[in-house]
């Protein structure tokens, strides 16, 4: 293999990243509308549920509690950070640990307000899977991390 060879190569792969990357920046832009319209309603949540609409979602039974702060949170679908602070909150006004950690975990694990975009970047088949998987992690992993904080000491 000469020079020349390894110069034709290199000539021919830049044209199809080129391509790719025209094609990759396209499919983004004909997305964007769509996570326009994710972002304003995850906002609107965020400004309009206040922890205490929150709390009074919770019955006090930790099998009701832990599905309950998974629906929950798989609604109210946001940032991370902000659902620490929603979590505290919880927490100080008597919230179960079970429904806290199940919030925090479907908050950042699911969202169903973001399933339209979901759908059209990974398909449907794809993200129904993904969604059905983390709803019952999120549950699971919720009874787990509080019967182990309950076993420590």
């Amino acid at each position: 293999m000469n020079k020349t060879d390894g110069s034709r190569k290199q000539s021919g792969q830049r044209p199809a990243f080129r391509k790719v990357l025209q094609k990759s920046a396209l499919s983004f832009l004909s997305m964007t509308p769509l996570l326009i319209g994710v972002i304003g309603l995850v906002g609107l949540f965020q400004v309009t549920v206040t922890p205490s609409m929150l709390a009074s979602l919770f019955q006090g039974n930790p099998l009701i509690d832990t599905l309950t702060g998974t629906l929950t949170g798989a609604v109210a679908a946001g940032n991370p950070i902000v659902s620490y602070l929603i979590g505290g909150e919880l927490l100080h006004q008597g919230i179960s640990l079970y429904a806290v950690t199940a919030f925090i975990l479907s908050w950042v694990t699911l969202g169903f307000v973001q399933l339209p975009a979901e759908i059209e970047v990974f398909g449907g088949r794809f993200t129904l899977y993904r969604n059905i998987l983390s709803f019952i992690f999120t549950v699971l992993i919720a009874v787990l991390t509080t019967l182990t904080m309950q076993a420590l000491p």
